[in-house]
């Protein structure tokens, strides 16, 4: 991993010591940002050997192993965003590491999908849960990607029972029903940056250990709608964000995940999300710093 230069910089991509895979997102942006002028380096939100100090600008990318250490990690946050600019910003960051979010969103009367949260210790009981849906997901309530993510039936329900123990017993677990419509429509991933719904692709279902299968696809206007009456209840500024979105047994639209701190954005697939994401970048970095740690 390398140290952060002796001359200042523009802008840090916030990575970490040890990704569990490449950020593909990386090669394409370091390399726009260059093109605008900034200069820029990828840096680990957990070497101590680094200066935030000597950036204009922190932006969180891939820093993915913060849901191992999540205490650790949101004290960062707070420390860098003394040091210079973090986006997006910690009270942001810290809203949205723990999936309570998508209960404060449902009290906000935002289409969700039905979710149950179990707190670590509590028993999340399988047979229960299966009565009221027929097929279920359980995840840890602090995850990225597929983490610890499966799928539960009444196929195996001692082997169900004995994975949801295991998931309590280390933290807060999440419970949702099984949406069929991932299986063919699939889940949506609506990227929005700077204030711009830019693109979206297809992620097929997946759970722990599955590979990742994206697709380019549309926006529909109803997922689009709900896209922006989501981000507009968001308790605070934001600079990038990505909208999860699945279809229900009715074919409407519901908020599955809502992304905002190190999400996948895919400028592959929408380059007018990395024009507007550079865009953003420069406009922060040259801009007076103003301190967004509360």
């Amino acid at each position: 991993m390398r140290k952060m230069a002796q001359q200042r910089l523009d802008v840090v991509l916030a990575t970490a010591t040890r990704l569990t895979g490449p950020d593909v997102d990386d090669a394409p942006l370091r390399g726009a940002l260059a093109a605008a002028g900034l200069r820029a380096d990828t840096l680990a939100w957990d070497d101590p050997a680094v200066d935030w100090s000597a950036t204009a600008l922190c932006l969180l990318r891939s820093t993915w192993n913060y849901v191992h250490n999540l205490d650790a990690f949101l004290a960062w946050t707070e420390r860098c965003a003394v040091a210079t600019q973090l986006w997006n910003p910690p009270p942001i960051v810290r809203w949205n590491s723990h999936k309570s979010y998508l209960l404060d969103l449902q009290a906000r009367g935002l289409p969700v999908v039905p979710t149950r949260l179990v707190r670590c210790g509590a028993r999340l009981d399988v047979r229960e849960t299966l009565g009221v849906w027929p097929a279920a997901v359980i995840k840890p309530a602090v995850g990225a990607g597929s983490f610890e993510t499966i799928r539960i039936s009444g196929d195996d329900l001692a082997a169900s029972q004995a994975y949801a123990d295991r998931l309590t017993g280390q933290g807060d677990v999440l419970a949702q029903p099984y949406i069929r419509s991932v299986a063919d429509y699939g889940e949506r991933a609506l990227v929005w940056v700077d204030g711009e719904l830019t693109h979206a692709v297809r992620k097929n279902a997946r759970f722990a250990g599955d590979p990742l299968g994206i697709t380019p696809v549309g926006i529909a206007d109803d997922e689009a709608a709900l896209a922006l009456r989501v981000l507009a209840a968001i308790p605070g500024p934001l600079m990038y964000a990505r909208v999860d979105l699945v279809r229900d047994e009715d074919g409407r639209p519901r908020l599955m995940e809502l992304e905002l701190i190190e999400p996948s954005l895919w400028f592959e697939h929408g380059p007018r999300a990395l024009t507007r994401f550079v865009e953003g970048a420069a406009r922060l970095a040259r801009s007076p710093r103003v301190s967004r740690t509360a």
